[in-house]
């Protein structure tokens, strides 16, 4: 008897132990499975807070900074017109010089003696000449005194003949003698526009920048190996020439302003206007060449110095400025999202050009609009959020 009563007692014992077990379980999968649930809805209802940016609209010019080099305005390197021996030199290395100025004189005492000659064969051609006017005078007189005679017959017809021929010579011989006065003066004139190259002059207001001869160095003048003597540059107004990228080119056009800025020169800018543009671009670089003509009455510009010119080029395509935090890429596209309402909606966009921390964009936004900054992977078009400063 008291066996079975501990029998019993075991078990419900058991029975109880493994009741409560499974209660334990229950009450375990219960509150797992509401815990999911609840996660589950917190993730549906979530709202996410973003950063956000409003949309901002371009200014109605497109200002573009690029490098520059300056050029002198004119530049001419002066060679030998005459052959012979530098008697003086007035100009050196950076003297500033007017047009017409003398620069260097060259002496040739054999061009002297060729004009001299030249002048003397031009006062025999002009004697001649005036010798063969006179024979055709005189040949005219005679005809105009036997052509009477020899039509009523005074005179024999071969007379006649004879006259007229001799006139024909001597207007022949007049031509002649005409012709060679021309050809003898139009070799003096040769003869002493090399005597006038003998005084070397600036052909325009500059700086003499090289100068290769002094007083008796021997200088030739030929058309193949002519003495270099001086470089001049015009430097009171610089040329400054740019290289403008496609992307801003087509706005370029002559009366563009501009601003030259020296990195030397912290101090002072120079602005100018765009004067003249290549009407092609070059196919390596894909750039415009432009140049801009700045004033430089004080010197301060040198020709050949690197610069910066900045250029303020009228748009022609109306854009966007989004920030560059806010441009989504993967495989759609560029992409930004957009919030209105409360709603994320993901717009493809266009960029014309990337400028750093911003980028300009053409089209898929528009000014005003607010897109989210540094957008979390997982944001998906609709999704709503929450906005913050």
């Amino acid at each position: 008897m008291i066996r079975n009563h501990r029998g019993v007692l075991l078990a419900g014992t058991v029975l109880s132990l493994f009741a409560g077990t499974l209660a334990v379980g229950a009450w375990k999968h219960y509150t797992q499975q509401d815990q999911t649930l609840a996660s589950a809805e917190q993730r549906r209802t979530f709202v996410p807070q973003v950063r956000v940016a409003t949309v901002k609209a371009t200014s109605g010019e497109l200002t573009v900074s690029l490098p520059a080099t300056t050029s002198a305005f004119a530049a001419a390197n002066i060679f030998a017109r005459a052959s012979g021996y530098v008697e003086t030199r007035s100009a050196d290395i950076g003297d500033r010089v007017k047009a017409g100025q003398l620069l260097a004189t060259i002496v040739a005492p054999e061009l002297d003696h060729q004009i001299a000659q030249a002048e003397g064969t031009l006062a025999q051609l002009q004697a001649a000449l005036k010798q063969a006017e006179a024979n055709q005078k005189l040949a005219s007189v005679t005809w105009r005194r036997d052509e009477p005679l020899v039509k009523e017959g005074w005179l024999p017809r071969q007379q006649g003949t004879v006259d007229v021929q001799t006139l024909r010579a001597n207007d022949a011989a007049v031509a002649v003698a005409q012709a060679n006065v021309v050809a003898q003066q139009a070799q003096l004139q040769v003869l002493q526009q090399q005597k006038a190259y003998q005084s070397v002059v600036a052909p325009f207001d500059g700086v003499i920048t090289q100068r290769n001869i002094d007083i008796g160095s021997l200088v030739q003048a030929d058309a193949v190996n002519s003495t270099f003597m001086f470089t001049i540059l015009q430097s009171n107004v610089v040329r400054t020439q740019v290289y403008v990228p496609q992307d801003a080119a087509s706005g370029v056009a002559p009366g563009v302003d501009a601003v030259i800025r020296v990195p030397e020169l912290p101090d002072r800018t120079f602005p100018g206007k765009v004067t003249r543009i290549a009407d092609a671009l070059q196919p390596g670089t894909r750039t415009l060449l432009v140049e801009i003509d700045i004033a430089n009455p004080d010197g301060l510009l040198s020709p050949g110095i690197y610069c910066t010119a900045e250029l303020h080029i009228p748009r022609k395509t109306a854009s966007v400025i989004v920030p560059a935090g806010a441009i989504i890429f993967n495989r759609d596209g560029v992409q930004v999202a957009v919030v209105e309402n409360g709603v994320a909606h993901l717009r493809k966009i266009s960029i014309a050009r990337d400028r750093g921390t911003e980028v300009e964009v053409v089209d898929g936004v528009k000014a005003g609009d607010r897109v989210v900054l540094n957008p979390a992977v997982e944001l998906s078009n609709g999704d709503r959020v929450e906005t913050r400063p």
